[in-house]
């Protein structure tokens, strides 16, 4: 008991350590590598290595903090109450641009793994690639897909997002601030929204709103999705 306990504070102390530290790095060097979505999880995964710590065990014993995802999606609500007044304005344009990216997002995911020959369950756990990770853990249980897979997926497709996005929006000429908001919550889900709201308050509430509304419409598309697809 006494073990498992320090085992516990271990995991947890190191996590909550390396996250603050590396925060501190990307504030004072913007840099794609030192991304806390990047470098955070690639020096964990080292001192599991080194410290001769399963993966099964520092996932049991970390557990909460992935449920604390939930939560942290929550709370992107509030700037988007705050901001009610934008939102009303741009209702239409917002969810016709949510369903249509979240549709394509999906289908095109899962054909291209099909041309890729990728087995099945690589093609379910594809589906949810572009939404947060606790909606696109909820919907990929309805696809038969793998939850870590997924999860591996999400955090890809949000990094990169955030390494091309910007490039893309130059050589677009896309300069509203909305558009470039929708563009990184439909693509990049969380850490597109993070990246928006460095950009802006207009870009960020526009993210957390796109985000949030994608991932509850996978949720509840999922079992029509899956059964269009599968």
């Amino acid at each position: 008991m006494k073990n498992s306990l320090l085992l516990q504070l271990l995991c947890l102390g190191l996590t909550l350590l390396i996250y603050v530290v590396n925060k501190k790095l990307y504030r004072r060097w913007r840099i794609l590598p030192l991304m806390p979505l990047v470098f955070t999880p690639v020096i964990i995964v080292a001192l599991i290595l080194l410290l001769n710590i399963s993966w099964q065990t520092y996932s049991a014993e970390s557990h909460w903090l992935v449920w604390l995802l939930g939560p942290a999606t929550v709370a992107f609500a509030i700037p988007v109450y705050e901001n009610l007044g934008m939102i009303r304005r741009h209702w239409l344009s917002i969810s016709g641009g949510v369903i249509t990216a979240m549709l394509i997002a999906v289908t095109s995911s899962v054909w291209l793994a099909r041309l890729m020959y990728l087995p099945e369950s690589i093609q379910r756990s594809l589906a949810v690639r572009s939404v947060t990770t606790p909606f696109a853990l909820a919907a990929v249980r309805t696809f038969n897909g793998i939850p870590d897979l997924a999860a591996f997926f999400v955090v890809l497709t949000g990094v990169f997002g955030v390494a091309v996005g910007d490039i893309l929006f130059l050589r677009l000429s896309i300069r509203h601030g909305s558009a470039k908001g929708a563009g990184f919550g439909a693509a990049s889900h969380g850490a597109g929204t993070a990246r928006a709201w460095e950009l802006g308050e207009e870009e960020g509430v526009v993210a957390s709103l796109v985000m949030m509304f994608s991932g509850v419409c996978i949720v509840i598309m999922a079992p029509v999705l899956k059964y269009m697809l599968f």
